[in-house]
């Protein structure tokens, strides 16, 4: 009898074995402030830009191209990811809140079903605070926004100075702890989040003037006429002439705005390098077959849509991101996926591609069934966008909007001027207001009173209020 409860015992932990190894290996890749078009394979991109890492993963994987945020701004939209939840639920609503105790990111479920785990990058929750965090077993991370040359980084809990550009030290960082994995059981999680491409755009030293005679292409909405702005609000206008704004951007501090955007452009550069670097070491030890890589921004970016700069509003390229899947053998080559896709899905998705359950009360879902090629529709597509206005940056008011498949509503709080209803099937540039067209007045009423429904649903209906000491306009760049 002992002898057999001994076998059944070596079976058993055997089959648990069998099992973790099973599980699939993820790595994790954020960038920061990278518009959802700015991939070399999107018809829509400019015509020099290059991105053969990304462009790979959406020829051998699958590109979701309406993969949207729900708070434009980096540390909500971090917070989104880790948690599943919208901003009003985590608490952090802006780049200086600390993260509230008692909040837990999904990673902590990871380890509970056997995975080992390594954040490397930028952090950004709670402003300076770059502490090491419950959740993972490795952590290289460094202060606020971090700097692209020469940066100070926390390696577990250490200060560490290093030389070098920062994409490219961070991509050490991940191939290394990716090497110290390998004589492990252990499925692992590597979570790759970039400084790159947040302003002020620094590129790399070898990428520097690689589209310095490129041929910039600004938007339509970008020029400052009446048929621009008729229907708009009255801020949109007036911030074009501010810190971010494409008249005044940073105060005057920017007075090349063709400089501006190509240097964008090469700043991506070397996110594109670290995704090559990745996907090579994935295929030199055999691990493609075995790991899922995931690519997203954490917010976009507007390079003049409506005569503004940045992030933070609720227009299009500011709330739509980049996202790229791929693992070959479990992701079909080549597939393009309409649904549309949030940032707090992420966690749901990878806790259920691990079988990991969860404490977090999630508001996303699962879009596992859509990397299988198995798309179910849901109900819950349309989404909340929130953003609270900031004492730093006070020149976008707080917002609320519901974006679904076809119409978007956007309300603001706070200041007097107009909502706005656009159908993005017929409107994607987002021109013609019609929440006060005879027509549409219907629709956008049903959009606000189902905003507002949402709102009390889930007791959001305080506006967070924060102690600031600074304004943007106040600073200099590059201090």
């Amino acid at each position: 009898m002992r002898r057999l409860a001994a076998a059944g015992l070596v079976l058993g932990l055997l089959s648990l074995a069998g099992a973790a190894q099973a599980k699939k290996n993820v790595i994790f890749i954020l960038s920061d402030d990278h518009r959802y078009d700015f991939m070399s394979f999107i018809e829509a991109a400019p015509d020099f830009l290059s991105t053969p890492a990304l462009d790979r993963m959406a020829a051998e994987g699958m590109h979701l191209r309406n993969a949207f945020v729900t708070t434009s701004l980096c540390s909500p939209s971090r917070a989104s990811i880790l948690t599943g939840q919208y901003a009003h639920r985590h608490g952090v609503v802006d780049n200086s809140s600390p993260v509230p105790q008692g909040t837990r990111f999904f990673p902590r479920d990871l380890q509970k079903v056997g995975y080992r785990t390594a954040f490397i990058g930028k952090w950004h929750m709670g402003e300076e605070d770059d502490r090491p965090r419950p959740g993972f077993d490795h952590w290289v991370s460094f202060r606020g926004q971090g700097v692209y040359e020469n940066p100070t980084l926390n390696v577990n809990g250490r200060r560490v100075e290093r030389r070098g550009y920062v994409t490219d030290l961070l991509t050490d960082y991940a191939v290394e702890w990716l090497q110290s994995q390998r004589g492990s059981k252990a499925p692992f999680f590597l979570y790759l989040s970039h400084k790159a491409v947040h302003a002020e755009f620094i590129p790399a030293p070898r990428h520097l003037g690689r589209y310095g005679e490129a041929k910039t292409r600004f938007p339509a909405t970008m020029a400052n006429t009446e048929r621009n702005y008729r229907g708009k609000p009255k801020w949109v206008r007036e911030q074009r002439y501010s810190w971010h704004g494409v008249d005044y951007p940073y105060h005057g501090q920017l007075d090349d705005f063709d400089g501006f955007y190509r240097r964008y452009a090469e700043t991506l550069l070397a996110v594109d390098d670290s995704v090559a670097r990745l996907l090579a070491y994935l295929g030199q030890h055999d691990l493609a077959k075995d790991t899922l890589v995931m690519y997203m921004g954490d917010n976009g970016f507007l390079l003049g849509e409506h005569g503004l700069i940045d992030k933070r509003n609720a227009y299009e390229a500011s709330i739509r991101v980049p996202m790229l899947a791929w693992a070959p053998g479990f992701i079909r080559a080549g597939t393009v996926a309409d649904t549309l896709v949030r940032n707090i899905d992420v966690a749901p998705t990878l806790l259920a591609l691990a079988g990991a359950d969860t404490s977090i009360a999630t508001d996303g879902e699962s879009f596992l069934p859509l990397l299988r090629g198995r798309p179910r529709r849901s109900l819950q597509r349309e989404f909340l966008y929130e953003y609270y206005w900031e004492h730093a940056f006070p020149h976008t008011p707080t917002t609320f909007a519901l974006r679904g498949e076809r119409f978007k509503y956007i309300y603001y709080h706070g200041v007097w001027d107009r909502a706005e209803l656009y159908d993005l099937e017929a409107d994607p540039e987002e021109r013609h207001n019609l929440a006060e067209i005879p027509a549409f007045v219907g629709t956008a009423k049903t959009m606000h009173e189902r905003l507002f429904d949402r709102l009390e649903a889930d007791n959001a209906m305080q506006v967070p209020l924060r102690r600031s000491h600074w304004q943007a306009g106040e600073r200099l760049l590059g201090k």
